[in-house]
């Protein structure tokens, strides 16, 4: 039996090989982590496509189905008959895709937001994943923009189907592939930066208040450029005003995209989409910063 005290022999540290511990980048976990996150939400969305599709479709389906359909069936198509009734279905059909998408920007962000950072406080998990807190913000306008596409391509048959007047479109592919997103985009960051400023308590608020108005100066159910006869002291005041109102840009966009009716130069409908996203991403990030961290 060996002696207790007898020394032990040293283990050499030279022969035992230690493998390398595989590291990320903090930017490469991050960008996984948004990816994640927008899967999830995506997730989501398939999983919830029977309340998606009626909440979608239903505004447009009315607002085409009153207008460009019982109106001229019972003789009160706007605009009169004939080819003014197929101008206005024309112009319409423009306004109402505009309408769905800004109208999915703020029902599947805004009003997610709202909760997620009141009652629930489910926002609390998504920012314990490993990248900037400003980043979840982004990731909410990403998963936003793509329901903002999704309605846009959902009220396309409504189009074709419901308009009891014709209704003459003329896609121009490359306007319409990048006004699509570019509009979801705006539609999102204006739904991040609602999101970050009305309570629960609030929301109807913000419908009553700001999204009504958004709507009805939105140039959904007339060109923006029809707005030039309401004046005051020779000044087209209510034109002027829409021109803070990003549906004006959309409905006007989707005109050029989609129809041969007179529409807003796409010299101004760019910049201005292109404006409105980065202004009102910003500021949405910010205030989605500073509720989540307050």
């Amino acid at each position: 039996m060996a002696n207790a005290t007898e020394p032990t022999t040293p283990i050499s540290t030279s022969s035992i090989s230690i493998a390398p511990i595989a590291t990320r980048s903090a930017s490469k976990a991050s960008w996984t982590a948004f990816r994640a996150l927008l899967l999830r939400d995506l997730t989501v969305l398939r999983k919830s496509l029977k309340e998606f599709i009626p909440r979608t479709l239903l505004q447009p389906f009315m607002l085409v189905f009153v207008f460009a359909y019982v109106f001229p069936k019972i003789g009160q198509g706007v605009g009169g008959g004939g080819a003014a009734a197929a101008a206005f279905s024309t112009q319409l059909i423009a306004g109402v895709i505009g309408l769905a998408v800004i109208f999915q920007g703020i029902q599947s962000v805004a009003l997610p937001l709202v909760n997620e950072i009141g009652f629930t406080r489910e926002i609390e998990d998504r920012v314990l994943a490993p990248l900037p807190v400003g980043m979840v913000g982004v990731e909410k306008i990403a998963n936003g923009a793509i329901n903002g596409l999704i309605a846009a391509v959902l009220v396309f048959p409504i189009a074709a189907i419901v308009p009891a007047t014709p209704v003459h479109l003329q896609i121009k592919w490359l306007e319409l592939i990048t006004l699509a997103p570019l509009s979801a985009i705006t539609a999102a960051s204006l739904g991040l930066f609602f999101g970050t400023k009305f309570e629960p308590r609030q929301v109807p608020m913000l419908f009553g208040v700001i999204v009504l108005p958004i709507t009805f100066l939105g140039a959904v159910y007339y060109p923006w450029s029809a707005l030039s006869g309401v004046k005051a002291f020779g000044v087209p005041w209510l034109q002027i005003l829409t021109l803070a109102n990003p549906l004006v840009y959309m409905s006007e966009g989707f005109r050029a995209a989609l129809t041969p009716t007179p529409h807003m130069s796409l010299w101004a409908v760019y910049p201005a989409l292109i404006g409105f996203s980065l202004l009102l991403g910003v500021l949405g990030v910010k205030g989605f910063r500073k509720r989540v961290l307050s």
